[in-house]
């Protein structure tokens, strides 16, 4: 899609690989549940992107040297940032973004909300509730993809996001992601043990780490492979399926009937929709 590093890529190498930049960089910021992932894209191509935990008690100051500290290591210079856009499911983190512009970053501001022109038709019973990461998806896949469409979305929730074939987003389905289940697991019974999210070799577990990594691993595939075929069936046997998500690339393969894999989908749409909206910014 705008393009991206790969599951390999590492920060540092830009220490000693220094970005080609023009002076029209876009910065976007994604603020999830678990994680917050930092992209600039050069003229609509993601050329650095970055993840780093979500601490719900970060202030403005602290998120500004954060993302000087990530932009100078790539040898990105603050001056070229021309526009910022943001989607954020963590309202004090929303307010602390909207802080950093004001007094540190004073550039045009995209805060993604169902409000904004997407160029598609939000039928949720209350637009207001979709996630903004969900709406840049839905975004960025229809780009791409067209409809209808099915985007899932590994996160701290399972989503799928639903679009149809004339660009609607009709609607979805949220369910616990496998990191929540197995924190679940762990958080309501003393002797469950904190796993590590890997495919067991059988299906069957052979120790109580197995069984739950099982339940969690293959559970989800079976989830998504049943809950995917439902939707096509609802929509039609066009339906494409794509995923995104930080443990997108790991379920690929055990998934039926997918698309592709789109790692940095909410990323792609956040710089579409901050280009629809660039004409109506200060």
């Amino acid at each position: 899609m705008l393009g991206n590093n790969g599951p390999g890529h590492n920060p540092s190498d830009a220490l000693t690989q220094p970005v080609t930049q023009t002076e029209q960089l876009l910065l976007l910021i994604d603020i999830g549940n678990t994680n917050i992932t930092v992209g600039v894209t050069d003229k609509g191509s993601l050329i650095e992107d970055w993840r780093i935990s979500t601490r719900d008690t970060t202030t403005a100051d602290q998120l500004w040297l954060m993302l000087r500290m990530l932009l100078d290591s790539s040898g990105i210079e603050l001056t070229a940032i021309h526009g910022l856009a943001l989607s954020s499911v963590v309202p004090a983190l929303t307010s602390v973004v909207e802080n950093l512009v004001r007094r540190r970053l004073p550039v045009p501001f995209v805060n993604v909300t169902c409000e904004l022109d997407l160029g598609l038709e939000v039928l949720y019973e209350n637009p207001r509730s979709v996630g903004a990461d969900r709406l840049c998806n839905a975004v960025a896949g229809f780009h791409c993809y067209g409809g209808p469409l099915v985007v899932v979305d590994f996160g701290t929730a399972t989503t799928f996001d639903v679009i149809s074939h004339d660009g609607a987003y009709l609607g979805g389905i949220i369910a616990p992601g496998p990191e929540t289940t197995i924190a679940t697991l762990h958080a309501a019974a003393a002797a469950l043990p904190s796993v590590e999210l890997t495919f067991p070799s059988s299906l069957i577990g052979k120790s109580t780490e197995t069984s739950m990594q099982s339940g969690a691993m293959f559970g989800s595939v079976a989830m998504i492979n049943g809950l995917t075929a439902g939707l096509r069936q609802e929509l039609g046997e066009d339906t494409k399926t794509i995923v995104t998500g930080g443990l997108a690339g790991v379920f690929f393969s055990h998934l039926e009937s997918i698309e592709a894999v789109e790692p940095t989908l909410t990323l792609d749409g956040l710089q579409l929709i901050f280009q629809r909206c660039r004409p109506t910014l200060q």
